[in-house]
């Protein structure tokens, strides 16, 4: 090291001598050069051979004794700012801005007391501010914004007093705006702009009297505006968009009358915009939108014959716009006021604007028809007039307004057609008509309009064919026709509009094949034809658009193989369900990593699915249900960890339920129904603790109900009927409380219904249990699914009583509980059930069927005849002996008379107390009255689950 510095020693004494005294400095700027990388090859003047002042970026005093500037901005300079920079003590400006300077500002830079500019912006420094930038007394400009600085702004900037330019925009510093701001009387522009700052702005602001600029937008700054910025009288830019600033706008602020630019966008402002801005005449700018602004428009009604843009957007203003709204010799050139609450007519005022390029009045309440005189707007480039209450028709003057480069109406009641006019309008770049109630045809003449990129007609009436003539729109890159009546087939010359990107024709009756002509439109990414009556095979030539991304061919009448549509591996969403298309999935699909939904649903597919399917990891959705394919669930599903619907149902797929379902922890829906699948269901799908549905119905599954069945938890059906499962139903179902369908019929389930079907209490679309060989009677805790639609138990072996608890679901609308052993009176709530819902039961009765009480009755009316038949023979045999013995025993007659008596009573009451055992009388009165006794309300409820299942 010595060695090193002894060099430059020698060589600072050569220049000293050979140079020149003025020259001191060359060593530093030379130790500059070697710290810095260059790799424009700026600095590769700087060298002892040249006079120092002639070097790149240096200025000199005038007499070459000093160096005074040093300006090196956009150099492409890298690394750190170098120390010796800070030695150069004479320099009076340094500009080292739009570079990839790194590292922190030196607090060194104290030592340049001679600064008068400091320019750093547009680099890579970080760090805080130092203190030591406040001893710069002499400094005037300083801009170090554009940075990665970060902390506060240190109060020390206060006592830069002869400080003109203040730039700290776009970084990352944060803390308030330091009060000492208000020392800065010669300050003309303060740039705060794209950091963090908070809390308010202070009042001291207006100790800034020379201001000029004052820009903190995109801050978090709150509070009020403060009223002292009334007193900046020079202002003319006031920026403080995108903040969190309240409270009303002061009145004040109509005394800065040299106001040009006003922008308080996006905060938080409420009130009335005050009329006293009117004052402001020299306004060329004012946005105040996107707060909280209410009441009327009072603006333009006098002297504001300089302002050019008007952006009231997003409020909350009322009213109409007022009939002096626009001055004849206005400058105003863009007219913003969508989304507010006003209402009215179409602003006839505006129409006075002749100087109008731009008119939004989207989403409001407008109502009325659009005016013949629209074409007074000769300048208007966008007319945006969406999502108001527009009526009548398209006027043809608009093809008048040949600037027009943007229609934008949907979203209203227009109706007609589309006038022929709008071919003259050669600047149209979109048209957006969607969601009115227009019909007619499109016409031939939109074609004439070269420029469009974007045509939206969603949603309306027309009819008639796709103009042949729509290939001559070669920049079109959205055409979205879909939801009107269109008709014809597809325009081979559509295949011309090569920047085309979106194609939407769904939901129309276009006919015929897809043109060959398709193969050009290599730009292509969404293509929607559902809901069509297309036909035939695809064009091979599909396989060549490489971009797409999304195809819905869906509901038509596409056949042959779906090869073409597999070109591309960009795909992320293809629908094809209900078609014709035949043949195998392609196993070339699994090179589109980003799939996410394949649905295949409803064509006569065959083989099976690809195992190469195992590399969509982006998989969410896979529906190839309805088809012919075969052979058993590749293993390689598994990779597919983020899908949530599987749907392989009503195929010919065979095999054992694979285990590794378990580990797709997203699945949501899972449908294997009606299949050739046998064996039991995996214990492990008890882990997909996110499913939903689980449809295993109509296959060849056996053995028992897992318990683990009970862990899904989320589940709101489950539907394991048409197989052969045996034994109980597992007691864990209770944990499924989310259940609202529960279908296990068509089985071999045996034992009794568990009372813990009671408590899943969100069932409501069926419980269904038919068809099985449950014994027992039916648990009373079925009264507790209140919201249960149909009940349907059916064709098993229950037996007892209809439990009177069913009478509380009163939500019931379709009741089974036909083909069992069931006795006893029915519930009186389900008599408006039909016979069919009790029929084939052993001693079930009581409306719809025998009434119980009828029945009972002439059982009755038989035991009283009975009885008198007894107490009449009693009488005659007690008559005879008493004339038999009324001679022989006449003093004891009297005793004997009431002793036959007393036993002839006693014979007739226990006889009829017989004939009430043997018909079981007493028993079922006791028990008819034990049915009165509880509300029975909720028997009504039970009738109505049986044709739920059919």
């Amino acid at each position: 090291m010595s060695h090193f510095m002894l060099f430059f020693a020698i060589l600072h004494a050569i220049l000293a001598v050979a140079l020149g005294d003025s020259l001191r400095d060359s060593i530093s700027l030379l130790r500059i050069k070697s710290e810095l990388v260059d790799p424009a090859g700026v600095l590769d003047n700087w060298s002892p051979r040249a006079h120092i002042c002639s070097w790149n970026g240096l200025s000199c005093s005038d007499d070459q004794m000093d160096i005074v500037g040093l300006n090196l901005s956009g150099s492409g300079l890298s690394g750190s700012i170098p120390r010796e920079l800070w030695q150069l003590t004479t320099i009076e400006t340094l500009d080292l801005s739009s570079n990839s300077l790194t590292g922190p500002l030196p607090p060194e830079l104290r030592q340049l007391q001679n600064l008068e500019t400091l320019l750093l912006y547009s680099n890579f420094l970080s760090g805080e501010i130092p203190p030591e930038v406040g001893l710069l007394k002499n400094l005037q400009v300083l801009r170090i914004g554009d940075n990665l600085l970060s902390g506060a702004i240190p109060p020390s900037i206060g006592n830069l007093t002869e400080l003109r330019v203040l730039g700290l925009a776009y970084c990352q510093l944060n803390g308030s705006i330091p009060v000492y701001i208000g020392n800065l009387k010669h300050l003309i522009s303060l740039d705060l702009q794209n950091n963090s700052l908070s809390g308010l702005i202070p009042e001291e602001i207006h100790g800034c009297e020379e201001l000029q600029n004052f820009a903190a937008s995109n801050n978090m700054l709150e509070g009020d505006i403060p009223s002292s910025i009334g007193s900046l009288k020079l202002l003319q830019i006031l920026n403080l968009a995108n903040n969190s600033l309240s409270g009303s706008i002061p009145v004040v602020l109509s005394q800065l009358t040299n106001l040009k630019y006003l922008n308080f966008l996006g905060n938080r402002l409420n009130g009335d915009i005050p009329s006293e801005l009117n004052q402001l005449v020299q306004l060329e700018m004012l946005d105040l939108s996107q707060n909280n602004l209410s009441g009327s428009l009072h603006l333009l009604s006098t002297q504001l014959k300089n302002l050019e843009a008007l952006v009231l957007s997003d409020n909350a203003l009322t009213g109409s716009i007022p009939s002096n709204f626009c001055l004849r010799n206005s400058n105003l050139r863009q007219l913003l006021l969508a989304r507010n609450k006003l209402t009215g007519r179409f602003p006839l005022e505006v129409l006075s604007c002749s100087s109008l390029q731009q008119l939004d009045l989207s989403d409001n309440s407008f109502g009325g028809e659009l005016p013949a005189s629209l074409d007074k707007l000769e300048n208007l480039t966008d007319l945006v007039l969406n999502n108001n209450s527009f009526t009548g028709t398209l006027p043809p003057e608009i093809g008048n307004m040949s600037y027009l480069e943007n229609l934008y109406l949907f979203g209203n009641m227009i109706t007609g057609g589309i006038p022929v006019e709008i071919g003259k309008l050669q600047r149209l770049k979109t048209i957006y008509l969607y969601d009115n109630q227009m019909s007619g045809s499109i016409p031939r003449e939109l074609t004439n309009c070269s420029d469009l990129t974007g045509i939206d007609f969603f949603g309306n009436h027309f009819t008639g064919s796709i103009p042949a003539t729509i290939g001559n729109l070669r920049n079109l890159v959205l055409l979205q026709l879909r939801q009107n009546g269109l008709s014809g087939p597809i325009p081979p010359s559509l295949g011309y509009c090569r920047s085309l990107q979106l194609l939407a024709l769904a939901d129309n009756k276009l006919t015929g094949t897809l043109p060959p002509t398709f193969r050009f439109i290599s730009q292509l990414s969404t293509i929607t034809l559902y809901n069509n009556s297309f036909e035939g095979p695809l064009p091979s030539s599909l396989f060549l658009l490489k971009n797409v991304k999304i195809i819905n061919f869906s509901h038509n009448r596409f056949s042959g193989t779906i090869f073409p549509l597999s070109g591309s591996n960009s795909l992320t969403a293809v629908d094809l369900t209900n078609n014709s298309f035949s043949g195998s999935i392609p196993s070339r699909l699994s090179m589109c990593r980003n799939l996410s939904r394949l649905r295949l649903a409803h064509n006569h597919l065959t083989g099976t699915i690809p195992s190469e399917f195992g590399q969509l990891t982006q998989l969410n959705f896979l529906d190839v249900s309805y088809n012919n394919l075969t052979e058993e669930v590749p293993p390689q599903l598994s990779s597919c960890q983020r899908v949530e619907h599987l749907l392989l149902n009503n195929n010919q797929f065979r095999g054992t339920i694979p285990p590794w379902l378990g580990s797709l922890q997203e699945l949501g829906e899972l449908d294997f129904s009606s299949n050739n699948f046998h064996g039991t269901v995996p214990a492990e799908l008890g882990n997909c603790s996110n499913l939903l549905k689980l449809s295993l119905h109509g296959n060849s599954l056996s053995s028992m109900i897992p318990e683990e069945i009970g862990n899904l938890t989320s589940l709101n059906v489950l539907n394991l009927q048409r197989n052969n499962f045996s034994g109980s139903i597992p007691s864990m179902i209770r944990q499924c409380k989310k259940l609202y369908e529960l279908r296990l019929s068509e089985n071999f389930l045996t034992g009794l219904i568990p009372f813990e079907l009671g408590e899943l209490t969100e069932l409501q679309v069926i419980l269904d249990l038919s068809k099985n060989l449950f014994s027992g009677e039916i648990p009373l805790s079925l009264g507790n699914l209140m919201k249960l639609e149909r009940l349907n138990l059916s064709s098993n072996q229950l037996q007892g009583e209809v439990p009177v608890s069913l009478g509380k679901l009163t939500s019931l609308h379709m009741l089974n509980l036909s083909n069992n052993h069931l006795q006893g009176q029915i519930p009186s709530t389900f008599s408006g059930f039909p016979l069919s819902s009790f029929l084939r039961n052993d001693k079930l009765c009581g409306p719809p069927l025998a009434k119980c009480l009828e029945s009972q009755g002439q059982r009755k009316k038989h035991l009283s005849d009975a009885a008198v038949t007894g107490i009449t023979v009693a009488i005659v045999l007690t008559s005879t002996v008493i004339c038999l013995v009324m001679l022989y025993i006449m003093l004891r007659m009297w005793c004997k008379w009431r002793k036959v008596s007393i036993s002839n009573l006693d014979g007739g009451g226990a006889e009829y107390k017989r004939e009430e055992e043997k018909w079981g009388l007493g028993n079922e009165k006791k028990r008819a009255g034990e049915y009165w006794k509880v509300d029975s309300g909720a028997e009504m409820q039970q009738q109505h689950a049986f044709y739920t299942s059919k």
